[in-house]
């Protein structure tokens, strides 16, 4: 380990974990990624129960507040038990950007996030996301219109760079301290790698050594043993999971407990595991209605049960189900 980054580590088991972003504090730095698709209310929900200390919304375009898009109101949905909690925006004009982040910042959130990091091609081809990262001058344009317009903490989330030619986290984490911005979160990946081969924790390292306001590290978690390697190596202040807790909120827990005692939990049985699949359709149906709802279980019917023996006829079969009676039936006669 680093001299820096072991010093980092010491100072943070002193102050049990405890990590503070602006004004905000937060019980510990167990962090979820943003994940369109995914981070919705009732897994939020679910992952703050588990011990999660700071959540993120999923993206929500700058442009869609401003044309008042439906959908995106709901995307905008907090309830106070999920604080705190931050909003995750994006976009590339500076002056839409932080209009929107001013209009919406009386909302029930504790931190305005902007999105750097999205590779979604249809998010980079727009100029937005991962994008940025090849636009330093305009990204200095964005964080600093926000950090004017806004009074809470601002932070954002980048990537390793776009490609292997063009490797900037440095840079753009300089950039994001001198607008004024609170904190960082650093993906170990270029655009170009999405979510391929393994996240390059030196970069978040190289990060945290350059700049003084509190770096976050993202990318390949997916255990408690991972969460203490990474901080050992890079020193970083805070630990955002994304993959890692799809089907999983129970991550967060598990990995606080062996930060603080140095023995693993053991991983949810087949009982618990059921049990949360039926709680998280039951919180979807009530808010989206059982078609909807039960829908888009489906997927993380498919994550909970990843691995386990004889769960693949189960993903098959949810494909088929539509109401929560269906699925109650379907679980309990399940193999796995």
């Amino acid at each position: 380990m680093a001299k820096g980054a072991e010093d980092s580590f010491e100072k943070r088991k002193d102050t049990n974990m405890n990590l503070q972003i602006g004004n905000v504090k937060l019980e510990n730095n167990l962090i979820l990624a943003p994940m369109a698709g995914v981070t919705d209310q009732p897994f939020r929900l679910l992952c703050r129960e588990q011990g999660c200390g700071l959540l993120y919304t999923e993206m929500v375009s700058a442009k869609a507040i401003l044309y008042n898009n439906k959908n995106t109101k709901e995307l905008l949905r907090v309830e106070s038990k999920e604080r705190p909690i931050a909003v995750q925006l994006f976009g590339s004009d500076p002056e839409i950007v932080s209009e929107m982040a001013a209009k919406i910042e009386d909302g029930p959130f504790d931190l305005i996030d902007f999105n750097m990091g999205c590779p979604v091609p249809k998010v980079v081809n727009n100029g937005e996301g991962s994008a940025l990262m090849k636009n330093p001058q305009l990204v200095e344009k964005i964080l600093s219109a926000l950090t004017k317009k806004v009074k809470k903490p601002v932070t954002v989330k980048f990537r390793k760079g776009f490609d292997e030619h063009q490797i900037n986290a440095v840079e753009i984490g300089k950039i994001a301290e001198q607008c004024g911005i609170a904190a960082v979160a650093v993906h170990g990946r270029t655009r170009e790698q999405f979510y391929s081969g393994k996240a390059d924790w030196q970069i978040l390292r190289q990060v945290k050594e350059a700049i003084r306001i509190p770096v976050i590290g993202n990318g390949d978690i997916f255990t408690p043993k991972d969460a203490k390697q990474m901080l050992e190596e890079t020193g970083c202040d805070g630990l955002m999971i994304g993959r890692g807790a799809r089907g999983n909120p129970w991550i967060f827990g598990r990995i606080q407990h062996y930060l603080d005692t140095g023995k693993l939990l053991p991983e949810p049985d087949k009982e618990h595991i059921c049990q949360m699949i039926l709680r998280h359709a039951q919180m979807q149906v009530q808010l989206k209605g059982e078609n909807m709802g039960i829908k888009e279980m489906r997927k993380h019917i498919a994550w909970y049960t990843a691995g386990l023996p004889h769960s693949a006829a189960v993903r098959r079969q949810c494909n088929q189900v539509e109401t929560m009676e269906e699925l109650e039936k379907l679980l309990e006669n399940s193999g796995f």
